[in-house]
Parts: C-alpha cells; structure tokens; sequence
C-alpha cells in the first residue's frame, strides 16, 4: 500500500547531522507533555519504560511497534518484536523541554511550545553521523508522531510498519547523498 504523506511533515536536516521535525498538536501543552514521560500514554505512540525525570536520571525505551496500530504486518525482518534502550536524560524543564543521549551517540530534544489551543512539538535529533541513519531515524520519528497526531486527535492510528517503510524510502529520495 502507498502511503501519501504531506511535504510539510517531513523532517529536515538543519544542520548537517541534526534532523528537526515538527507536529502541531492539540493542547493542551500538560496534556502532550504527558505523552511524553508517561510510559502507559507513551507506549501509545512510541515507546514503553520508566522515566526518571531530572537531568541525571534516565529513561528505558521498549519499542513494540507492532502493537502501535491494529496490524504487523510489514515489520522487517532485521527489527525484532521488542526493542530496548537506556537512554541518560541532559535535561528537563517542564512542560516545555525534555533531552536526552541516544545510545549509540547523538541526542534527542523535545520542546513544546504553546500556541494558543494548540501546541508545537519539535523532535531535533542530532548526531546522526551518517546518511542511513539519517534516513531510518527521519522514517521512525516521522511514523512515530503521525501516530501520536492520529492518538491526540482521537483518529484510528495508520499502520506503523506500511508507513514506515514508505516514509523510509521517501527519506531516501528527500535526504542529501551527502550531509
């Protein structure tokens, strides 16, 4: 199945190796904060794990992406039902700021901005050292928030592997050869 997916919500490279993307969500900002550090709402759209929220504390991550839409279908062969990271938090300011080290290298910013009953939520991750990981990283956050914009907007969720793999191949064509 072929996904169209609207030019304005592709990430971007805004500097070399840091891919931003933006979702404007309905508000408010408590409410999406929420769906950040709540591992019950977060497994709703990204992933489970207990947070300890402070810049020294840590998060766990379990992604079960076949659990974020009503199919599994598509999922590929190298990505395994359950996936777990520890990620080291930098830096927390409630309700409009959340970073935190990937593991493997980079780092990853949420910031919530108020916009009247809505609110911006952008996604920088930087560090993506290279141009496949640019790629897969733009196609998981990118599948990621439109399942948290279908969730927050009480829509059913789009398949999360059929959309992935679409979004992964146009992050192919979109991204530059060479960053």
């Amino acid at each position: 199945m072929t996904h169209a997916h609207p030019t304005d919500s592709f990430g971007s490279l805004v500097e070399p190796a840091t891919l931003r993307i933006q979702r404007r969500l309905p508000g408010p900002i408590e409410r999406v904060w929420s769906y950040l550090i709540d591992s019950e709402l977060r497994a709703q759209w990204l992933a489970a794990g207990e947070m300890d929220l402070r810049a020294g504390g840590g998060v766990e991550f379990v992604w079960r992406n076949d659990e974020l839409s009503d199919s599994a279908a598509g999922r590929p062969p190298e990505f395994a039902e359950e996936m777990r990271m520890h990620c080291p938090i930098t830096a927390v300011r409630a309700p409009h700021c959340l970073c935190f080290l990937w593991q493997g290298g980079g780092e990853v910013r949420f910031d919530l901005e108020d916009q009247g009953d809505a609110v911006l939520l952008t996604v920088t991750h930087q560090r993506l050292t290279d141009r496949a990981s640019r790629t897969m990283v733009g196609a998981g956050w990118h599948m990621h928030l439109d399942i948290l914009v279908a969730r927050l907007q009480g829509r059913p969720r789009p398949s999360f592997w059929e959309g992935w793999a679409s979004l992964r191949e146009a992050y192919d064509q979109r991204l530059p050869v060479e960053a």
